[in-house]
Order: C-alpha cells, then structure tokens, then sequence
C-alpha cells in the first residue's frame, strides 16, 4: 500500500480529518490510466445535486480544468494547477474575490480537488534545468483521475432519478387532468355520487403538491389520486349503468308499444307529447368543452342576481347577462375583464360568474381580479363553474338534485 505525503492547508485553515482521509483515499486509487477532463467535468455535473454543489464552484473547477494543460488526466503528468486568483476570476466568469474563495473551499469540502499549498501560501511552480515542473503549488486535480469511475456513477444515478421524477410527473398531471374533467362532468351533469366529497379531495391533494418536489413525494401524492380516481371511476360507472338499463327498459317499452300499434291500427296517429310533461335541461354547448348550466339552478344558487334583473325578474338568459352588466359596473370589474371572461367562457357562463362572485362579495377583496383568475384558470381548463354552484347550493340550503327553469 502506498500512501502520498500527506498535505494540511496553509494560514488558518484546519486539517480535518475527512480532508486528509480523503487524501489517503487518492494515493491509493489505481494510477494505471488516463480519463478525458472534460467527461469527469459532465459527469460533475450531473451529479452536483449527491455532491451538495451549485453553478459557481462548477464554474471554478472548469477554469481549474482549462489550465491544465493536457486533454486527459494521467498519473505522472503533474495534476497540480496554479492559476493566480485573478486569472481563475478572469476563466470563472469574472466572480468575486469571496465568491471564489466560498467555490474553491467547496469543491475540496466535495472531495474533487485538493490543496497544495507552498509554505507562504502562494500559488507557483518550480522547474528544473530542463524546463519541466519539478514541484507545483496549488490545487491538486488527482481526485477527479481517482474518483472517475465513482462520479460517473453518481452522473448516471441521478440520471436514472431524474428520468424517473419526469414519469412520475407526467403520471401525476394525467391524473390530475382525468380526475379535474371526470369531476367537473359529474357536477356540471348532475350525476349521482358525492361530487363536493369528490372535489374537496381533490383539491386538498393538489393543494399539497410542492413546486420541487422528489420522486417520492410525487408517488405518494400520486397514489392518493388513484384512490380517488377509483372512486370517480366506480360512481361514474354504476351511474352509466343504471342509465344504459334505463335506456334499455325505454327502448323496450317503445318496441312492444309500436308492435302493438302496428298490429292493432296502422292508420292511428301516433299519440302526442302531454303538455305537461316536463322535458330533462340541455346544457347549451357554447365553446369547445365548455357548457352553460340550467338557468334555473344558476338562479337557486344565485338569488341575490335576481333583484338586478329587468323589474327585479330574471326570466331568461338574456335578463341574466343584463343582470350581469349591471353588477359587473356596481362591483368595479372593468370591461375589458368581463369581455375577457366572456371570450373564453361564454357569455352565459361569464353572467354566471359575476353572479357567483356578488353571492361571494363579501368574501373577495377585488372583484376584478378575482374574475381575471378565474378566466385565466378556465382557459388553462383548470377551473369549471361546477363546484362553486354546487357549494353555494349548499350553503344556501338548496338541494343539488332538483332542477329547476
């Protein structure tokens, strides 16, 4: 076993002892081949995040690198640099004197170079007779030629980390635009199912998703979607089901009713829609994967829209958008807004809003600026009318079944 004489730092700085293992570790390394120094840089690189380093040491070990003369680091070819600090400055993008005295001190604290510092502290070299380098001062590159195989390791590691962070992302926002669809249609259409439930769920796991977030805490927030999502997915099926028997029984019943007509008088018209009956709401498609809600359950979650009408009456559409200028004006929302959230929304839905948002007032500090976030919110198809008609039904004691106008 051969171990290298071992150097301590010059002036105030302490000789720990991680630092000299580290040394220890070096002069034991294999020393029988040569690595590209521009490769073990990449590898650096990518795997900055294991070694706790940031852009500006990356920066310095570059302009380290760039005064070593060779293409490739090799034993015996004097792995020692001593650029000046001003000429490192110069190569590291022009940082402070502080800044690289922090980048230098990290790169050793990461193991990736080491000092060799003469006995005042200076930076230099000392040839021979014959021109070669005899003995250099200044920051040893031997750990990157002896740690090459581990860096590359940790490079490719994080690699496979980040490849896997990027699925389970994309994971994630399918679930998340599945789940914000499958719900919003399940509210907006009225089916059964504890839709509020479903959304406060939904909304309390998205809530919980941090801007950088690890692989981890993606899978976990990931898994909870699913729970949910299998629970959307079972009430969403056993509502088509009862639907396509219903349909089924319907389409029976016409078949035997025409058999029997047919059979007893083919010249009897057939019989005519009772006045009475009551015909299931439309909801009117205004713009791609966008639809208005029945008027009726608008006006039952939104009363107070009513007393703006034509006569203190909203009795169609077009007394609701009238409504919806004038409380648009009293709740200092500007034109161009309302205009914007006509735009993406619709007109119909853009009424609804407003008359949300004067049940809400009390509630919102800039009426303006709250509608300006929801039609942002809507054109990203983020945001649906839905939930907020659902939850001022129930504030408001309404039943969310019942449809009226």
């Amino acid at each position: 076993m051969r171990i290298g004489q071992i150097t301590t730092p010059f002036g105030r700085r302490p000789a720990k002892l991680a630092l000299i293992k580290r040394q220890i570790d070096v002069s034991e390394a294999p020393r029988d081949r040569a690595v590209d120094k521009w490769k073990v840089f990449r590898d650096v690189c990518e795997a900055k995040s294991l070694l706790a380093l940031n852009d500006r040491p990356l920066a310095v070990l570059s302009a380290l690198l760039s005064f070593y003369p060779e293409p490739e680091l090799a034993d015996g070819q004097g792995l020692v640099v001593f650029p000046s600090n001003a000429q490192l400055s110069l190569r590291a993008n022009g940082i402070s004197g502080a800044t690289l005295r922090r980048a230098l001190a990290a790169l050793v604290e990461a193991g990736l170079i080491i000092r060799r510092d003469s006995p005042n502290g200076k930076r230099y070299a000392r040839r021979g007779q014959d021109g070669d380098i005899e003995t250099a001062f200044g920051f040893s590159l031997e750990p990157l030629l002896a740690r090459a195989d581990e860096l590359a390791l940790f490079a490719q590691k994080v690699a496979v980390e980040a490849a896997q962070l990027r699925k389970a992302r994309e994971r994630l926002t399918l679930l998340r635009r599945d789940l914000r669809k499958l719900i919003s249609a399940g509210i907006e259409e009225e089916a059964n199912g504890n839709w509020l439930e479903f959304e406060e769920r939904y909304v309390a796991i998205v809530a919980r998703i941090p801007r950088n977030s690890d692989t981890e805490a993606v899978e976990h927030l990931e898994r909870h979607l699913r729970h949910l999502m299998d629970d959307v997915s079972k009430t969403l099926k056993s509502q088509l089901k009862s639907e396509n028997m219903i349909s089924n029984d319907n389409q029976n019943e016409r078949h035997i009713q025409n058999s029997n007509t047919e059979s007893t008088n083919e010249l009897e018209p057939a019989p005519e829609k009772k006045q009475g009956a009551r015909a299931a709401p439309e909801l009117k498609t205004l713009h791609p994967g966008l639809k208005a809600f029945p008027l009726g359950l608008v006006l039952r979650a939104c009363p107070q829209i009513g007393d703006y009408g034509p006569g203190g009456v909203i009795a169609n559409w077009r007394d609701l958008m009238a409504a919806a200028v004038v409380v648009r004006s009293m709740l200092g929302v500007s034109p161009s807004a309302y205009q914007e959230a006509c735009e993406v929304m619709g007109s119909e839905n853009a009424a609804t809003a407003i008359a949300c948002i004067l049940e809400r007032s009390g509630h919102i500090n800039s009426a303006g600026g709250y509608l300006r976030s929801l039609t942002a919110k809507t054109r990203q198809g983020e945001f649906s009318l839905g939930p907020a008609l659902m939850a001022l039904l129930k504030a408001n004691g309404q039943p969310a079944s019942s449809r009226a106008g």
